[in-house]
């Protein structure tokens, strides 16, 4: 990790920078696939799985026996440890349902608002170099809950053309409708226009890396929905002296060995808790299985020295990271000054590894700045919010005439016979 030590307000923002290819490279690559999948249908998916994932598949979607026999192949703790996970992101989602609230704006006149579901959604999860069936549960979970009708689910094949058995497990385990084996740019591609084996859907949700969230971005141009930029993961630990070192590097590691483009991010007021955890970086990275991966993501990521607890603050609300942890003594008091961030870890134990997998928060959140305007997937996701109104003879006569005051200075007359030729009828 680079250390940098004071820098001035006028560098704070080139400090919270993330290392990123060319926008316009990776529209003009999303495009050409777009184009490609929109003509040729199914023919274009088998050709870029050929050529970006090196596999010759026969089918896309993935039969359902091959789905249910996944089972005997997944270790019964893990089905023991998923089992537990399933529990904690139903009951936090579920808690997310909004009661129907009908308020009388004046009498007579009667508004609420209803949820409903979106009928078809799309959930990408990633390949790669790990098997992130954690990610199905946190998406098809409270698409589930939300009353989603079908969930289609992509994710790229192995170089055997295969799929991990825990991620099928997964999705048979909470209810996704259908898998294809598909990753990529290709994915979002298929999910966006449909093809033959693939429908088209209404919304993407999931992460992915800057090929899939450049596709997510341009899909909405074509009228899909998605949940929000998530790009590569990355986290900010804010942590002062008497932070545990070890703890520290732990928690930056377990983002750095995401993806070599992931970016990990230490604040602190304290320079020997800095040097601590620059040797506790070092001594654990050579136990990682994923060493040159989180090697790799070090290097684009930075340590940061600043003087007080409120600047310490200002930097992350500035960066406003996908993950927040909170390793200070005062981090209840800190959290109350959070404006930007995707998920929040308070305190010394609460590990980001707790929310990626079994707390109940959601794992899929706002990366690269995005968390300034983005939340992360809830059940607010699936959803679309209905607005309803109810108005009375008595109602009318009460909101009437503010109505056609108010259609007439706009010189909308048509808006204000509406309501005129209501009011006559009512006189009669």
């Amino acid at each position: 990790m680079k250390i940098v030590k004071n820098p001035g307000l006028k560098e704070w923002e080139l400090l919270t920078r993330r290392p990123s290819k060319s926008a316009a490279e990776l529209d003009k690559m999303v495009d050409a696939v777009f184009e490609n999948i929109r003509k040729k249908g199914d023919k274009a998916l088998f050709d870029y799985t050929s050529e970006f994932d090196g596999v010759a598949l026969k089918l896309l979607k993935i039969d359902s026996s091959v789905l249910k026999d996944a089972s005997r192949l997944v270790p019964a703790k893990l089905k023991k440890a998923m089992a537990v996970a399933v529990q904690n992101i139903t009951r936090f989602h579920l808690s997310q349902k909004e009661k129907i609230q009908k308020i009388e704006t004046m009498p007579g006149v009667i508004c609420w608002r209803e949820s409903r579901a979106i009928e078809r959604v799309g959930i990408y999860i990633p390949g790669g170099t790990a098997p992130l069936f954690s990610t199905v549960l946190m998406l098809a979970i409270p698409a589930k809950l939300a009353g989603c009708r079908e969930i289609m689910l992509c994710t790229p094949p192995d170089k055997n053309g295969k799929i991990n058995p825990a991620i099928l497990y997964a999705a048979n385990l909470v209810g996704v409708t259908a898998v294809f084996s598909i990753g990529g740019i290709q994915a979002i591609g298929a999910l966006t226009f449909g093809t033959e084996s693939v429908p088209a859907v209404s919304k993407i949700v999931g992460p992915g890396n800057q090929y899939v969230t450049a596709a997510k971005q341009r899909a909405q141009n074509w009228g899909v929905a998605i949940d929000m930029p998530a790009g590569p993961s990355e986290v900010l630990i804010i942590a002062d002296k008497k932070a545990d070192a070890e703890f520290v590097a732990a928690d930056l590691l377990s983002q750095a060995e995401h993806g070599a483009d992931s970016q990990v991010i230490l604040v602190s007021t304290s320079e020997k808790i800095i040097a601590d955890v620059q040797v506790e970086l070092k001594k654990q990275l050579k136990k990682l299985p994923r060493k040159n991966i989180a090697s790799q993501a070090l290097k684009n990521s930075l340590a940061i020295l600043l003087e007080t607890d409120a600047a310490c603050i200002g930097f992350s609300n500035l960066y406003a990271p996908e993950h927040l942890i909170l390793a200070t003594e005062n981090a209840t008091e800190l959290a109350k000054k959070v404006i930007n961030a995707g998920s929040v870890f308070i305190g010394r134990y609460a590990c980001e590894s707790a929310g990626d997998y079994a707390s109940g928060t959601n794992h899929t959140l706002p990366t690269n700045g995005y968390a300034r305007n983005y939340s992360g997937v809830s059940l607010d996701s699936y959803v679309r919010k209905i607005t309803f109104q109810k108005i009375s003879k008595k109602g009318i006569r009460e909101i009437g005439p503010a109505i056609e005051e108010m259609a007439e200075a706009e010189q909308l007359f048509a808006h204000k016979n509406a309501v005129t030729v209501r009011l006559k009828k009512l006189k009669k």
